[in-house]
């Protein structure tokens, strides 16, 4: 996609279903997270609590990254990208550690 603003109605297929995946991934993400949260709550497990920052990390603060900068600022395209990697390298982090760390 580019800079540009683009309508719906004029936007290209492939423009759409990417929009439509970026959403649906930060949704899945967002619910996967949201069980692994309650299993950290039911069993008191920091592990799980782990696991569901880093699934938020990962897959819905991208999405957020992406729409905020893109609406709010007229940042070069290089910024977000390296926003949104840092939350996701940040997300594998936390899940890395939810794994191997010392709970």
């Amino acid at each position: 996609m580019t800079g540009d603003v683009v309508r719906l109605g004029e936007a290209s297929l492939f423009e759409l279903l990417t929009v439509a995946s970026l959403f649906l991934v930060a949704l899945i993400g967002t619910l996967i997270a949201y069980q692994a949260y309650r299993g950290y709550r039911r069993n008191d497990a920091t592990s799980m609590l782990y696991l569901a920052l880093g699934l938020l990390l990962l897959t819905l603060c991208p999405f957020l990254i992406n729409v905020a900068i893109n609406s709010f600022t007229s940042a070069e395209q290089v910024v977000t990208v390296f926003l949104e990697n840092v939350s996701r390298l940040a997300g594998l982090v936390a899940i890395t550690y939810s794994l191997y760390g010392r709970h």
